[in-house]
């Protein structure tokens, strides 16, 4: 079975396992815009599964660098 993290526990889940903080305010406001992980409902009550939110995570990484000359011209 696999298990289900509350908000509360995804927001500790992200911070202990991938140094990544994110308040649980935060996965409720990209629950509503996007761009957030993965997640489940079961009736009103929301639920994270810490492999979808490893996942997330991941994806929010950049490729390796060396430099920052490396990274993509952002500028407008």
């Amino acid at each position: 079975m696999t298990l289900l993290l509350t908000t509360r526990d995804a927001s500790a889940y992200l911070r202990e396992k991938h140094g990544i903080k994110r308040a649980p305010i935060t996965l409720e406001k990209l629950r509503t815009l996007g761009g957030g992980p993965a997640f489940r409902k079961l009736g009103v009550s929301v639920y994270y599964r810490p492999e979808e939110l490893s996942e997330w995570a991941e994806g929010r990484l950049s490729r390796p660098l060396r430099s920052t000359s490396e990274l993509p011209d952002h500028a407008a």
